[in-house]
């Protein structure tokens, strides 16, 4: 028989909007956990309900919000309210965890750290992902995941040497951020289902984006090392790690070790270039990539990326350079069973990426599609505080919900 799903029986408050927050508490809600979304209705709800591209006809929604919302409910309230802020201390003391992603300034002004909420449930875990920290200097400042690839250097390091800087194709500070985020989360859920005893785990997106710079920062700290763009994407100091143009394309071709380098000469037919002093080793490569290079453009240059694809394979680590909807349609992403159709009442069936988490022996993960603003906002009230109708109405005539 199927076990439950792992976060079964974890509700988690979520005041969150865009990307980070949004995308971190879908990955829960995947898993099992009950995400309450909490919109404020007189601000229209999530910012991003309105991103374009939008579908026509259906007013506040977007695919940029479903594709980060799936499986939550939404509950449209204004904490900023007396009224509201009743209601939402209500629910923290019958929730686990409140999570936002607001600007590092809000979560003490809006009350949702463990000083204000700990009171109200000693359990209670209190989340905030930011983009700049709560208590510095720049704590008031909006954070987006373009403006920390800027500030933290990555800018710099992206696109080709003599381009300007270039930001990383997907919003990587975001969900990075969201997962370091939820690695937080879970640590302190856990710490709280053994002791009783929960309180602030705190993260922004500019922390998360300097602890990747990792090596590279090391490099610099230690050795005055400046990571600079190299030709082709190439990588800083491994050679041949790039992509190389081919008869009909792009292929990318990642030689991490002197075994696979040797794969590469037998496979491209010139094993001479393995045991040329010049290019022997990693560090003699590395000295010498003036001239390797070059000789081995010219050598993949003469084939197509699809013969070069099949002459690597299971030797050499490489890929052929997609575009986006080319990685979609990859065998691979159907065998992993990564595309999910969901159903929207004004939609009907969405595809989307689904969750890349896959556990043996549970329920089969749900597939709801992001709710609509305030869709259960009435289920909530009367399943979690047993609020009355009519108590449910008098909210909804002031604007409360």
């Amino acid at each position: 028989m199927s076990a439950p799903l792992p976060l079964s029986g974890v509700r988690i408050l979520a005041l969150s909007s865009f990307g980070a927050g949004p995308w971190a508490t879908m990955l829960l809600g995947d898993l099992g956990a009950d995400v309450i979304k909490i919109e404020d209705p007189s601000r229209g709800g999530d910012t991003s309900r309105s991103v374009p591209p939008l579908p026509e006809d259906v007013p506040n929604d977007s695919l940029y919000f479903q594709s980060m919302n799936r499986n939550k409910r939404s509950l449209g309230l204004d904490i900023r309210r007396p009224e509201g802020r009743e209601i939402f201390e209500r629910l923290v003391r019958v929730s686990d965890v409140v999570y936002n992603n607001l600007r590092g300034d809000q979560p003490r002004k809006l009350r949702l750290d463990y000083q204000a909420l700990g009171p109200l449930n000693p359990r209670v875990v209190c989340v905030s992902c930011s983009g700049f920290g709560r208590d510095t200097s720049r704590a008031s400042d909006p954070g987006y995941d373009f403006v920390v690839q800027a500030r933290t250097g990555w800018m710099s390091l992206t696109g080709e040497p003599e381009a300007p800087p270039a930001r990383c194709g997907v919003s990587v500070v975001d969900f990075s951020g969201g997962v370091i985020s939820i690695v937080g989360l879970l640590a302190a859920l856990l710490r709280a289902r053994e002791t009783g005893r929960g309180g602030d785990v705190e993260t922004s997106l500019f922390e998360g984006a300097l602890s990747m710079l990792n090596y590279l920062a090391a490099w610099n700290l230690n050795l005055g090392f400046q990571p600079q763009r190299i030709a082709n994407s190439a990588h800083q100091s491994l050679v041949p790690v790039q992509a190389f143009a081919t008869r009909d394309g792009w292929i990318f071709i990642m030689c991490m070790s002197d075994k696979f380098y040797e794969l590469l000469c037998q496979k491209l037919g010139h094993p001479e270039l393995a045991s040329d002093p010049r290019f022997e080793t990693s560090a003699e490569r590395y000295v010498h990539r003036e001239e390797l290079i070059p000789q081995l453009a010219r050598l993949l240059r003469e084939r197509t990326t699809e013969e070069w694809l099949d002459a690597f394979r299971g030797a050499v680590p490489c890929a052929p350079v997609y575009d986006v909807e080319q990685a979609l349609a990859d065998p691979l992403v159907e065998e992993l069973g990564m595309l999910w159709e969901v159903d929207h009442p004004d939609l009907g069936r969405i595809r989307e990426v689904g969750c890349p988490v896959r556990l043996s022996d549970t329920e089969p993960l749900p597939r709801r599609a992001a709710p609509q603003l305030g869709q259960h906002t009435d289920t909530v009230l009367r399943e979690l505080l047993e609020l009355p109708e009519d108590e449910i109405a008098e909210l909804r005539d002031t604007g409360v919900i």
